[in-house]
């Protein structure tokens, strides 16, 4: 029996009393549609419209990965997320020694306009929007991405999707990282003004708290360092003489869904409040669409268990509703079987399934913010944007992001977070179901995804016969121009664009990159 002492907080540390009342919640938000967006970013939010069921998929060879993503979409998916293999997040093409072992593992091995194509074979890239989770090597491979869908006639102007490119939270959380910060900043600034001039519908960017939290922060350090990311991005555009409404609508982000409900509800409204009020308030922003925050949720693969799996299609569902109920304008939702592999085709139609029961049947979608105006929901809201604005200060005081990122400050913050939740784990003190309470005997593995390891193979043997017939002389010169461009402060996506067509691979393409601009060697946290 549960005991009048017991104290109660949130995941991530949030004390929560017995009781709450108006006291607690603050004046009331605006309605949704009007600033600061606290409750949502349209008047009618999904009642007007869904948000895009977005699944997260990319696995052995482009061939492969193309038909699965026809599955999808017959099963009723608005919208596509690729997944790169290892190799390729790090700019190394298939046939790299560095990369033996791992292609297609985790993901689609893409190493030229040759492979782009393949991947998208059939799918017309003007009619559906396409996001593509991609950092370091972000530019080169929206370069094939931009000359694929040119091959197939499509307007430039009607190109709908996002690029990840969020290079701050490499080094901040996921370490998939190629240059300096210094000069990867400059591609990523290279892509937003390339795409406000070229590609209007299309996100260039996608600000990622969620890899953030995947380290192990808590909510309140995915909230507040996520932003702050979005703040250096801005500095760095308007440096380059953007003004702030030419490229703020096109921002995006993308955050978690974890498993504290009310928490991370709280989140989102608390991330679009603050948003809304930096933009206006740190750069004078006026359009509106630079003031409300765009998000796409993932539920939480650092929440899977590989102990009962099928736990994990509950954690999804709950993870989903928050992300619903929080305002998200795009969903992926995690498979049961990702503790043990990539999603098979069954576990993923599963997943799909998930966020349409959710659409269709719950009833949540007829009202948006349905918390809105919650005593509990306003308080957390209000003391999860003043955590994150207390974080932003300090960062600033720092100088910035990469100063703070050079000094190890946000590194060490999501250490001590990480560490302190795995105690609690281990403790007893924090219950996760079938790992540390009402565990089973020996788990039964579900039926996963086997990835043929032959496909290596063939995709070393697709990469040699393209260098064999590819214009060699003109694909060296377009390096060369590449490389020349690099040690200027040119936009560096128009020589991108001519090596793709010219078929340079993405790993001659970042070695040229990198004579120039170096490489990055972490500095470690303890």
């Amino acid at each position: 029996m549960i005991g009048s002492n017991r104290k109660f907080a949130t995941l991530g540390g949030i004390p929560v009393e017995p009781f709450y009342g108006p006291f607690d919640a603050g004046a009331p938000a605006p309605p949704p549609g009007t600033f600061p967006y606290t409750r949502g970013i349209h008047e009618s939010m999904y009642a007007g419209r869904l948000w895009t069921m977005r699944q997260f998929s990319g696995f052995s060879t482009p061939e492969e990965t193309n038909q699965r993503y026809r599955n999808l979409l017959d099963q009723g998916q608005t919208g596509l997320s690729v997944a790169f293999d290892l190799p390729t997040l790090m700019g190394y093409d298939a046939d790299d020694p560095l990369a033996s072992g791992e292609v297609g593992r985790c993901g689609v091995p893409v190493s030229s306009l040759d492979d782009m194509e393949a991947l998208f074979e059939g799918i017309s890239l003007a009619d559906i929007s396409v996001s593509m989770t991609i950092n370091s090597p972000a530019a080169p491979i929206w370069a094939m991405y931009l000359v694929a869908a040119e091959r197939q006639g499509a307007d430039p102007a009607r190109l709908a999707g996002t690029l990840q490119n969020d290079i701050l939270k490499e080094y901040i959380a996921q370490n998939e990282y190629i240059f300096p910060p210094r000069p990867s900043l400059r591609l990523v600034t290279d892509t937003i003004e390339f795409g406000a001039r070229h590609t209007p519908r299309f996100n260039p960017i996608s600000i990622s708290g969620y890899h953030i939290r995947e380290a192990g922060s808590t909510a309140l350090q995915e909230l507040a360092f996520t932003l702050r990311d979005g703040l250096e991005y801005a500095d760095w555009a308007i440096a380059r003489g953007l003004a702030v409404d030419d490229f703020a609508p096109r921002f995006s982000f993308f955050f978690n869904a974890h498993n504290d409900f009310f928490e991370e509800i709280a989140k989102y409204r608390a991330a679009r409040k603050l948003w809304a009020d930096l933009m206006r308030d740190r750069y004078g922003a006026r359009d509106p669409r630079s003031l409300k925050l765009r998000f796409h949720a993932q539920t939480a693969g650092c929440s899977l268990t590989w102990q009962q799996p099928y736990n994990n299609v509950v954690r999804t569902t709950i993870q989903a509703m928050a992300a619903v109920l929080g305002g998200a304008q795009s969903l992926h939702t995690n498979s049961l079987d990702e503790a043990w592999a990539l999603p098979s085709e069954h576990a993923a139609t599963v997943a799909l399934r998930t966020q349409q029961v959710i659409a269709y049947e719950s009833g949540i979608t007829a009202a948006p913010d349905s918390f809105g105006g919650s005593y509990f929901v306003e308080h957390l809201t209000a003391q999860l944007e003043a955590g994150a604005r207390g974080y932003i200060e300090k960062i600033d005081a720092m100088g910035g992001m990469i100063p703070a990122i050079e000094s190890g400050y946000p590194q060490a913050e999501i250490v001590r977070s990480s560490y302190d939740y795995q105690r609690r784990v281990e403790a007893g003190e924090a219950v996760v179901v079938g790992v540390n309470r009402f565990q089973e005997g020996e788990t039964t593995p579900p039926e996963v995804l086997r990835i043929d390891p032959s496909a290596e193979a063939l995709q070393i043997g697709k990469l040699r016969r393209l260098r064999a017939k590819r214009n060699n002389e003109e694909s060296t010169r377009t390096l060369n121009v590449l490389r020349r461009a690099a040690e200027t402060t040119a936009n560096l996506m128009p020589p991108l664009i001519d090596a793709v067509r010219a078929y340079a691979t993405l790993g001659e393409i970042c070695a040229a990159l990198g004579d120039v601009f170096g490489a990055w060697q972490e500095r470690p946290q303890i």
